[in-house]
């Protein structure tokens, strides 16, 4: 069966996804260290205003504010127990949100990593992580989702694991990773790793890419690295505003909204098909990147010399496949659902 995000996905040239939740909630009122996610049923006025913010905005999709959300995670604010009263609020009022719009917005519901460290390396068991993110999941489809959004992951054994919890919540799903280490994840996963794992997961998702990472110059190679091994999947692009500097005591991203729009085109004409910002994306920087990409017509794929001269330098000398990058090939895709 087609679901409803398949099928927007599938009709729209390009989806424009939200900007930063913590950048935003931060602006209302969020201190350090608190956990978003109690905002759900403390200040749901506040949490449904940032998601309205992006819809007002143009974007086409909004994530919820449960990127904290899975009892690992929760337990740090003694919130554990809380695990689907908490989720389930966040997409209910994304649905309020959504479905009062006068045109169609899908709302994501926002898995981020459990903040653990997987066996071999760590203690988190394989069967754990899928209760828990099961346990998240369901939670999310109870409140409305359209599709399950799993973002900043580092490890392939835990997105292998939120892939096996989703397919028990039988909800479709996108998932992207952060790649803000030397163009690898902390965890040492390339553009080319995640290209080939999406394909080899029993359940594959809708779509696959990048978030967060280091700045939008970074996150358009990782990109550019998705597209050169072939992806036929959807490919995400969710990159920073910017890069993080410290002025007059808080943490500010230098990406203008007008360089936003530029990223927002580049992303696309990359091969991305679902673009939004991460960290330090506001309202007016989505403003900027609806507008780009309704008034510029497609043009060709970017070279990294004309990526550095629209956005800046990047972070690092490679993007961390080096000179055995796996060689670009056709994919075993397997069709969406």
């Amino acid at each position: 069966m087609t679901t409803f995000f398949a099928q927007f996905l599938a009709e729209k040239d390009a989806l424009l996804a939200d900007g930063a939740t913590g950048t935003n909630l931060f602006n209302m009122g969020l201190q350090s260290g608190d956990a978003p996610e109690l905002w759900n049923t403390d200040e749901p006025k506040k949490i449904m205003a940032l998601y309205q913010g992006a819809v007002d905005a143009g974007s086409d999709l909004f994530l919820t504010n449960s990127f904290g959300g899975t009892a690992a995670r929760l337990k740090l604010h003694k919130a554990q127990r809380r695990v689907r009263e908490l989720n389930r609020a966040a997409a209910e009022l994304g649905r309020e949100v959504a479905d009062r719009s006068s045109r169609k917005v899908a709302v994501a519901g926002s898995v981020g990593p459990t903040g653990e460290i997987m066996i071999p390396v760590g203690e988190l068991s394989h069967e754990l992580a899928v209760e828990m993110f099961h346990e998240q999941a369901e939670a999310l489809k109870e409140g409305g989702v359209d599709v399950l959004w799993l973002e900043t992951i580092s490890a392939p054994e835990e997105f292998r694991a939120a892939a096996e919890a989703f397919a028990l919540a039988d909800m479709p799903w996108c998932g992207t990773m952060s790649f803000d280490t030397a163009g690898r994840t902390m965890m040492g996963v390339t553009s080319a790793d995640l290209a080939q794992l999406v394909e080899d997961l029993p359940n594959p998702p809708l779509a696959f890419g990048a978030n967060c990472g280091t700045g939008s110059s970074d996150i358009l190679r990782t990109v550019l690295g998705f597209a050169a091994q072939g992806a036929e999947r959807p490919i995400i692009s969710k990159g920073n505003a910017g890069i993080p500097k410290y002025v007059e005591g808080h943490i500010h991203y230098d990406g203008t909204p007008a360089l936003m729009g530029d990223y927002a085109v580049m992303a696309r004409d990359a091969g991305a098909k679902i673009i939004g910002g991460c960290c330090g994306t506001m309202p007016e920087h989505l403003r900027h990147m609806r507008e780009a990409l309704d008034s510029r017509p497609r043009g060709d794929r970017p070279s990294l010399e004309q990526i550095v001269e629209a956005l800046g330098p990047f972070s690092s000398a490679s993007d961390g496949t080096g000179e055995e990058a796996t060689p670009s090939r056709t994919r075993r895709g397997r069709r969406r659902s």
